[in-house]
């Protein structure tokens, strides 16, 4: 018994199977109680297991998502918000919208909670297994045109496409050239139809044309990022002003998920 104990030990520690490793002790004890069977026991072993493997893969595509911070659905105060239809963007929880590869765009001016919005969605994206990538405008602007002058764009813009879900935030809050609409067009017409994509911006679509400086390209973006889409627009208040306001009659602002309701 000792000597099989022990290689059950090592080969679970082995093959890394830490829950399991964990929990043996305790599922012997229970076994040899009379609690559970061997079958129930192995299963409860196996069970902890797979736990622990979703939740280590989860924290995994997590940090590799590279969210500034960590945000959820419960978090967001709706009622700061009122116009913005709570059941619509709940559902977005449920990921329905990447099933067809449809996108989602958060409209509205700063500190209204669309950053927040787009990571509350990107981490249930990972939670449901699948790679997700944050990215601001302007970082990925930098990246595609650094890579342009070392004549590996094609290689950066499969990189971007590889993702199940790509959020590009920021979108319209520093000026953008021809060669930037160039840019981020083709990245979007490579994910078209294929993959889903997440932009908040804080300019009206009517506005893309003047944003890109050339309305043609504008045209034929929104054309694919609309065409499947759901569109948020979110015209109250800004959070910010909110906190600005609190603290200044000193009512001090929680801060625990590092960044407010952009």
């Amino acid at each position: 018994m000792t000597e099989s104990y022990q290689r059950l030990k090592a080969g679970l520690t082995a093959l890394r199977l830490d829950a399991m490793h964990d929990g043996l002790d305790r599922a012997i004890d229970r076994v040899n109680d009379g609690e559970l069977s061997f079958v129930d026991a192995l299963s409860l072993l196996v069970q902890a297991q797979v736990r622990a493997s979703e939740t280590k893969r989860t924290e995994a595509l997590i940090a590799a998502a590279h969210f500034p911070a960590k945000k959820t659905f419960g978090g967001f105060d709706f009622g700061f918000q009122p116009e913005l239809n709570r059941e619509e963007v709940l559902d977005l929880a449920n990921l329905r919208f990447m099933e067809d590869g449809s996108n989602v765009l958060f409209v509205g001016m700063p500190g209204v909670g669309k950053t927040h919005l787009a990571i509350a969605t990107g981490m249930e994206a990972c939670r449901a297994g699948k790679s997700v990538c944050f990215v601001t405008c302007s970082a990925l602007l930098a990246d595609l045109r650094r890579a342009k002058a070392e004549n590996r764009l094609d290689y950066r813009l499969k990189h971007y496409v590889s993702f199940s879900l790509l959020i590009v935030d920021e979108v319209g809050y520093l000026p953008l050239d021809t060669e930037a609409g160039n840019l981020i067009f083709e990245l979007v017409a490579r994910r078209y139809e294929r993959k889903s994509t997440i932009i908040t911006t804080n300019k009206p679509f009517g506005k893309w044309g003047e944003m890109f400086g050339d309305p043609m390209v504008a045209n034929a973006m929104l054309d694919r990022l609309l065409h499947h889409s759901r569109v948020f627009t979110i015209k109250g208040p800004s959070f910010r002003t909110k906190d600005y306001a609190a603290e200044a009659q000193g009512v001090p602002m929680p801060s625990a998920d590092g960044i407010g309701n952009r």
